[in-house]
């Protein structure tokens, strides 16, 4: 035994086996210290992030425009570039930044399409790791690939802007379990050294604890991957800023009317100021093409090019066969819509895998929100795509699924809906193929006969290793390396820096730099977060501008930062340095993309509108016919994010369906309230001449069809009016009994007998199969039952506990009307004494209450 246990010893204690030991431990160590660090890091916290950083004003749009006029054929700019969005504006900082001298045009404002309205993710694509994965592609894999290093770029660059968010995918097939584990492993590995934080599993109890709105029934676990989160319209204007802080030259609200070319490659074009309709020639070594979506509409006019220049807009419409481009773009859209922060944590979001169609949908805490929204449905080119109802409705359904049952979810809930183009783009080469054959999900760059470059598809994630690709070939293409006299300007033009150049905002920024802002000028902590997450070492300037409250509740806090809306932290200040800083010029550029109200809350966008049109009213000189002007405008764009514009009408009832506008002075005061007293004597004169009668059913009634009370969409919990009851049991007794005879239009008298107390009491059943046959009969539901309901009313029966029943009494026909409006429509207006209007519901974070 002594020699055994003697041999064991000098077996282990040997030279050799310590040598393994200790290489073992030294690996060993080395592997945990690299996991420990290989999440992805935050920039330091110094001193300095809790002082303000030199001050910096970038030049006026005015000033910018002047620089845009001075161009000519003999000092022309190396590159111009048309689009604002995240592709023009990565473009016009990587040129910038290497030394070129760029100018940037935008039709619209910055980020005004595609690039605002996107899913807010900065990720590789898991759902094209899967295609790559199943299909063989190796366009998927390399498109995942770059996006995973370019993600890690993103949030190094602007990292106020953009952070990692933990997303979910709830497992209810056990099976599914080890392959989505598997899948979300991947890409871990593939993303390398620039994976932000390994992906992991979670039983069913730690799922529900960590995200307890999801249905437990048949739950087995789930798996949790990471990816990157961003203020996608913040982060194009970041964009911007950085570009002209590296000396380029931007404008929004500049459109290209034509091109002209010189010795048949492009030489310059004609930009309109859509502000003042003034016109001018801009001349360019190279024009780069930027234009998302519409860039086929700029490949047509390069088609078109003059060689005059004067560069007269062409004689025939783009549409003519005078335009020898063929198509390469194919607009795909996604919808999104925003619900109330309580459908999910603030800290996760979730991912479902599986819908009924097979689209994904993403379901992210954002900005206070919760996004939910798919992508990839074919659509048609337009300037402010509306989302469908039917896609909301979709979407709503699908939510339904993933959701806990004592979740009820509701189409009132739905604050803000959009729709937003993505452009998928065809090879060239393949215009010929049919279907969607040639279509690619990566980037694409395109040089045509005229010599414009055009960059296209993609997606916000890779925005600027395709703004690097079009810019080396830009150098190449139009022989920028050296200047008009031939001189060599050096290498550094033909290599791109943009890796490693943090955005406006980031060099002084650090997560306490909030602490600083509440400190110094006395702000309510949610809003020096968000001015801390928004505008970065930017976020002093803005405080700067922030008027101190005259008086303050609660003992004289806070001093500075007065909101636009009680129930957002955006304050005003934000407009002033919107328009003063970040070249905005109308009241749309605040509300959607320098701040993200209309993206949170359509209808809080609204009320906050009389307020921003004043302060930039008062900043840009407007008068009032510029301020009603704006009003109009920006409600039809809130249109497109989800406001009905009957909703918009009824609140607005009793000063012209709109908005009216802050008046400024005497002159504007007294030429509101004539207007406003005008507006009064003339329907009261109508009403006098019967042009508006009440009807005989019940005049107490404020709104009226035909005479007969309509029902608005109001909460369940709320009290029908005795109107209503009437008008629902009237069409349950036409319905009701053994058999359900075809009834025509019940009239008044028949009403007028029903007492309160018949209301409540009936022995009669209703088929449920007929419910929406009924309720065709009641005023008020017409509009309801315009679309599809059916899986609504499903929904409801099976949600209020009368699944497999048949019949129902009128209580449980009633409950179910009222649950219908509940998830169908927004709360009603209610008009009080003062004759302001308010919806007759909670705060909208406390219970919803949507367009």
């Amino acid at each position: 035994m002594q020699a055994v246990l003697s041999t064991l010893r000098n077996r282990l204690l040997s030279r050799r086996a310590l040598v393994y030991a200790s290489s073992s431990l030294l690996v060993g160590t080395g592997a945990t210290v690299y996991y420990l660090n290989s999440s992805s890091s935050f920039p330091p916290s110094t001193k300095e992030t809790r002082r303000p950083p030199p001050p910096w004003t970038p030049p006026s749009r005015f000033d910018n425009l002047q620089c845009l006029k001075a161009s000519s054929q003999q000092d022309p700019f190396d590159l111009l570039i048309v689009g604002g969005g995240a592709t023009g504006a990565g473009a016009a900082l990587d040129a910038a930044s290497r030394g070129l001298r760029v100018a940037l045009v935008e039709r619209d404002d910055f980020a005004a399409g595609t690039s605002s309205k996107s899913t807010k993710l900065v990720h590789g694509g898991v759902r094209y790791l899967q295609k790559a994965i199943m299909e063989l592609d190796r366009e998927q894999w390399s498109l995942v690939k770059e996006a995973l290093k370019e993600r890690k770029v993103f949030l190094h660059t602007a990292p106020y802007l953009s952070h990692m968010l933990p997303i979910m995918l709830p497992v209810y097939n056990v099976i599914q379990l080890p392959y989505y584990y598997a899948g979300c492993k991947m890409y871990d590995i593939l993303a390398g050294s620039e994976n932000m934080s390994g992906s992991y599993m979670m039983s069913r109890s730690k799922a529900l604890e960590t995200f307890p709105m999801l249905k437990q029934e048949g739950l087995v676990g789930a798996v949790v991957y990471h990816d990157g989160q961003h203020n996608d319209s913040r982060m194009n204007t970041a964009l911007i800023l950085s570009a002209v802080k590296h000396g380029a030259v931007v404008t929004n609200y500049t459109e290209v009317q034509s091109f002209y070319k010189l010795n048949e490659r492009l030489n310059g074009a004609r930009i309109r100021d859509e502000l003042t309709g003034e016109e001018f020639v801009v001349h360019a070594r190279g024009i780069i093409n930027a234009t998302g979506p519409f860039s086929d509409a700029l490949l047509h006019l390069s088609s078109q090019a003059s060689t005059d220049p004067a560069c007269p807009k062409p004689t025939s419409s783009i549409s003519t066969p005078t335009s020898k481009h063929k198509n390469i773009v194919a607009p795909s859209s996604g919808i999104h819509i925003t619900l109330p922060n309580y459908y999910a944590p603030k800290t996760m979001g979730l991912l479902d895998p599986a819908t009924s169609d097979g689209r994904v949908i993403f379901f992210l805490p954002w900005q206070g929100g919760v996004i939910a929204g798919t992508t990839d449905s074919p659509a048609p080119l337009e300037k402010d795509p509306i989302a469908p109802e039917e896609e909301i409705r979709w979407v709503l359904e699908e939510v339904r699924h993933y959701l806990s049952p004592d979740i009820k979810v509701r189409r009132g809930d739905v604050l803000s809906a959009w729709s937003g183009l993505r452009p998928l783009v065809r090879d060239p080469k393949s215009i010929e193929a049919s279907g969607t054959a040639g279509l690619v999900r990566s980037h694409m760059i395109y040089v045509d006969p005229q010599g414009m470059l055009t960059i296209a598809g993609g997606k916000w994630t890779t925005y600027r290793a395709m703004a690097e690709e079009g810019v080396n070939r830009a150098v190449k293409e139009f022989k920028l390396r050296h200047d008009l006299a031939g001189n060599d300007r050096g290498s550094h033009i033909e290599e791109s820096i943009t890796e490693n150049v943090r955005l406006v905002g980031s060099d002084h920024w650090g997560r306490n730099m909030f602490i600083g802002l509440i400190q110094r000028y006395g702000l309510d902590t949610e809003v020096a977060k968000h001015l801390s997450e928004s505008y970065g070492d930017r976020a002093w300037t803005v405080c700067d501008l922030a008027e101190q409250y005259d008086e303050t509740d609660d003992g004289g806090w806070p001093l500075h930062g007065k909101r636009l809306c009680d129930l957002y932290p955006y304050i005003e200040a934000e407009v002033r340095y919107a328009v003063k800083h970040e070249y905005a010029v109308k009241a749309t550029d605040v509300l959607a993309r320098r701040t993200r109200l209309t993206f949170l809350n359509a209808q809080a966008a609204l009320d906050a509108l009389p307020r921003v049109v004043d302060i930039m009213a008062f900043h840009l000189g407007w008068d009032l016919y510029r301020k009603k002007q704006e009003i109009q405008s920006t409600v039809k764009f809130l249109e497109s994010m989800g406001l009905k514009r009957e909703v918009i009408e009824a609140q607005y009832k009793e000063v012209g369906g709109l908005p009216e506008p802050i008046p400024r002075g005497w002159r504007e005061t007294f030429a509101i309230k004539s207007q406003r007293n005008l507006r009064r004597i003339s329907s009261s004169f109508y009403a006098g001449l019967g042009f508006f009668t009440v009807g005989k059913y019940d005049t107490s009634s404020p709104t009226t069809v035909d005479g007969w009370p309509t029902v608005p969409p109001v909460y369940s919990r709320a009290k029908f009016e005795k109107s209503e009851l009437i008008a629902l049991r009237t069409a349950f007794e036409a319905f009701a009994g053994e058999a359900a005879p075809t009834v025509t239009p019940f009239h008044v008298e028949s009403t007028s007998t029903l007492s309160p107390t018949t209301l409540s009491l009936s022995s009669k059943s209703l088929p449920i199969t007929q419910i929406i046959q009924v309720l065709r009969e009641v005023p008020g539901y017409q509009d309801m039952l315009a679309s599809d309901l059916n899986k609504d009313l499903n929904y409801v029966i099976e949600d209020a506990g009368f699944k497999g029943r048949k019949e129902v009494g009128f209580e449980e026909f009633v409950e179910i009307c009222g649950d219908l409006k509940e998830i169908t429509f927004a709360p009603a207006l209610v008009t009080h004494d003062s004759g302001r209007k308010h919806r007759k519901a909670i705060p909208v974070e406390k219970s919803g209450g949507g367009v």
